[in-house]
């Protein structure tokens, strides 16, 4: 009674309920479609299905049913236009959106998915556009030329996953933009120009283009400022470059002339070419000197072939107008002896000494250079070179006075006894060829027998006593002076003084008994050196002087007691042998005291290269045999010593027979003196010799009036008149200028050092 009876189904349009019997004696319902479905239309449909018993009163259940509908594939796409139409200038860059073409279908899912693409497009057009498949975007692939093409014309296909698709047509129109500049296309040009052209010359034909339309495609042309050209325009479009100016290449040798062209468009395009412009030189310019003058300072004795100075011009001209070569065309010189003289190098303008050139001969000359380019016809300008010739020192200082005598010995002077400090003895004159510094002369003391008791003018040369002559003081003394120049290196004379304290000749002469001893220049250095071997030898000395004392004990030969006795042999007595080994150097040492002088006389004898052990040192045959010939010798002269005459009692200096100034007043200033003692023997030697003369009547004592000399032997050679001015070679700091006089040009042989003939021995001239 109170089973299921029926099923119920909501009211609805598109299903229907139909309940059928099971098997079992059940019923089961059954829905059942009554219409076709349309997704795009209804999706989705929701029934309730109620199930009612007989029941009194009859219970009910109830059940939900959702129905989705599925999709097919039964629309095609659409596109939202049949026709797109675009504009778009020209140039945009590529990737710009040209247009989106949409399309879209109904169904759903997969069957919903439309792909778009091109259909039937020319290849051009796929070249500047893309178009994305799934977004239907048209975008520039690249630029567009509205010059190449003004509309592009594309079909678009939209299609979905099934086989259903449409088509729309894409129109794109390309606006013209001003992208095209303007070109300057050049059909005719000289690029070579000749700087003497005339202005309004054509240069250069030209015309323009310009592939845009309207004011875009109209072009005008003007050139760079400040250029001597101008742009004449012949016709539409067409130009020519014409000179507006003179021309000078050495100012502008070309010109880089740019001609621009410009349109009309908004913004305006222009392009622009340049052309470059040759200058062609002519012989418009004559050769520059770089200097307005040329003063070249050279040092004499320079070496030929040298050069000394170097000329420079420049010619602003091109090739052979500008080449320029140099020649010497006028000078001061002699022609012949310009050759000799200088010489310029044709090419490099380089000047070179021929010769060497003297100061003393030639100080300054003057060169007119000419510089003359290549060209036709060619051109020249002159310049003046000036060489001055400057002093080296080469010329050493020439002593005037005291001059040697004709022998080459040295004179003396007397000075009083009585002379107070102060007093003018003699003066070294002196004379520099050279100028300048290298012509001041100082005067200084190498070697005095007595420091201390002369002074030396520095500058003057003025020899003056320090001091009154004292007990102890030999009454003749020697002075060795050097006369130096101002030069560096410095060069340099010497002169040698005799000076002889006393009142008058008489009372020299008997004093004098002894000859002067050979001197030497350098004999300081002898000296240490002569010391050096006496100490090296003391020894060898020690034991020879006494083997020769054994050997002459024991030997009766006279020569050889004559050694110690009063009288001299000449001939020697039996070899005596030697005591030393062979390999030392020989010296000999003698001392004879003849017993009729008083005056004991110690000789050194030199060295002797080979000494033979066997042989008798006073052997005359052997090489020491020079022992016994000196000691001969010494007693002739001595023998002739005391023969001598009695000196002439007017023999005596005057005091207008000194050279220099006359008067005791003291000099400005000294030299320096040595501390080491100077022979002394030359001045006994040489007034013994002269009065020895003078009692054999051979010449006359009394020189004339003006003279300084003992002699014809002794006295000078020449008088105080001729004797040059020494003042002309007084230099003064700070200027040129030199103290001049009358005297004329310097002359006279320079004296051979100071003791260079003081050798001569009295015995030699009593021979």
């Amino acid at each position: 009674m109170n089973s299921l009876s029926k099923y119920q189904l909501s009211p609805n349009e598109y299903f229907s309920l139909v309940v059928k019997d099971s098997p079992d004696g059940g019923k089961y319902p059954e829905l059942v479609l009554k219409k076709t479905l349309d997704r795009e239309t209804q999706s989705s449909h929701h029934l309730v299905l109620t199930a009612l018993d007989s029941g009194d009163p009859p219970r009910s259940s109830t059940a939900q049913i959702q129905i989705l509908v599925v999709d097919a594939n039964d629309n095609p796409p659409v596109f939202s236009r049949d026709m797109y139409r675009v504009s778009l200038r020209e140039g945009v860059p590529p990737g710009t959106l040209v247009v989106k073409v949409s399309a879209t279908d109904r169904d759903e899912g997969f069957n919903a998915e439309i792909t778009y693409s091109f259909l039937g497009v020319a290849n051009k057009a796929q070249h500047v556009f893309s178009l994305d498949s799934a977004t239907g975007n048209i975008i520039t692939h690249q630029p567009l030329d509205f010059e190449e093409v003004e509309r592009y014309t594309m079909d678009v296909e939209a299609k979905d996953r099934g086989s259903l698709s449409t088509q729309c047509k894409v129109i794109v129109e390309v606006l013209d933009e001003n992208d095209n500049n303007p070109e300057i296309i050049i059909t005719s040009l000289s690029d070579q120009i000749l700087e003497d052209s005339h202005p309004g010359m054509v240069v250069a034909l030209f015309k323009t283009q310009d592939q845009d339309s309207g004011e875009n495609g109209e072009v005008t042309c003007n050139l760079s400022r400040d250029i001597p050209f101008k742009i004449h325009s012949s016709s539409n479009n067409y130009y020519k470059l014409v000179t507006d100016g003179p021309l000078d290449r050495e100012q502008t040798p070309e010109y880089n002339v740019t001609i621009t062209a410009t349109d009309r468009g908004k913004p305006p395009l222009s392009s622009s070419t340049t052309i470059t412009l040759h200058i062609t030189d002519v012989n418009d310019n004559a050769p520059v000197f770089h200097q307005a003058s040329y003063v070249v300072h050279v040092a004499e004795n320079n070496p030929p072939g040298a050069s000394i100075a170097q000329v420079s011009a420049s010619d602003p001209d091109l090739g052979p107008n500008g080449r320029v070569s140099y020649s010497i065309v006028n000078s001061d010189l002699e022609p012949r002896a310009l050759a000799s003289y200088v010489s310029v190098s044709a090419q490099s303008g380089v000047v070179f000494a021929q010769r060497a050139f003297d100061h003393e001969q030639l100080r300054a000359f003057e060169l007119t250079l000419q510089a003359r380019d290549q060209g036709s016809p060619a051109l020249s300008a002159n310049v003046s070179l000036r060489v001055l010739v400057g002093d080296r020192n080469d010329n050493a200082p020439r002593v005037l006075y005291p001059a040697l005598g004709p022998d080459g010995s040295a004179l003396f002077d007397t000075v009083p006894r009585a002379a107070q400090p102060g007093y003018l003895v003699t003066k070294v004159v002196a004379v520099d060829a050279d100028s300048g510094h290298n012509a001041w002369l100082s005067y200084h003391v190498l070697q005095a027998s007595e420091p201390g008791l002369f002074s030396l003018g520095l500058r003057t040369g003025e020899v003056r006593t320090a001091r009154s002559l004292g007990d102890r003081d030999a009454a003749r003394q020697r002075l060795l002076v050097a006369v130096r120049d101002g030069g560096q290196p410095p060069l340099s004379a010497t002169a040698t003084l005799l000076l002889v304290f006393a009142d008058s000749l008489q009372e020299v002469l008997p004093d004098v008994s002894d000859r002067p001893a050979p001197s030497d220049p350098q004999a300081e250095l002898q000296f240490y050196l002569v010391v050096s071997l006496a100490l090296i030898s003391v020894l060898f000395l020690l034991a020879l002087t006494l083997a020769v004392s054994l050997r002459l004990r024991s030997s009766s030969s006279p020569a050889a007691r004559g050694c110690f006795g009063s009288a001299l042999w000449s001939k020697s007595g039996p070899e005596i042998p030697p005591n030393y080994s062979e390999g030392t150097l020989p010296y000999a040492y003698n001392l004879c005291v003849p017993g009729d002088q008083s005056n004991p006389e110690f000789n050194f004898l030199t060295s002797v290269d080979h000494f033979p052990a066997t042989q008798d040192i006073l052997n005359k045959d052997s090489p020491s045999g020079l022992l016994a010939s000196i000691l001969i010798t010494n007693v002739e002269a001595d023998k002739t010593f005391k023969q001598q005459a009695p000196p002439n009692t007017d023999w005596r200096f005057s005091q207008a027979q000194r050279p220099g100034t006359s008067g005791s007043q003291n000099g400005d200033e000294t030299g320096t003196w040595p501390n080491n003692q100077f022979d002394t023997e030359m001045l006994q030697a040489m007034i013994l010799a002269s009065a020895s003369e003078a009692a054999d009547g051979s010449s006359t004592l009394g020189g004339g009036a003006g003279t300084m000399g003992l002699s014809a032997r002794y006295g000078p050679q020449f008088t105080l008149q001729h004797v040059p001015d020494y003042r002309q070679n007084v230099y003064i700091p700070g200027s040129n200028a030199t103290l001049t006089s009358a005297a004329g040009k310097r002359d006279g042989k320079a004296p051979a050092g100071g003791n260079g003939n003081k050798k001569k021995s009295g015995k030699k001239e009593k021979k």
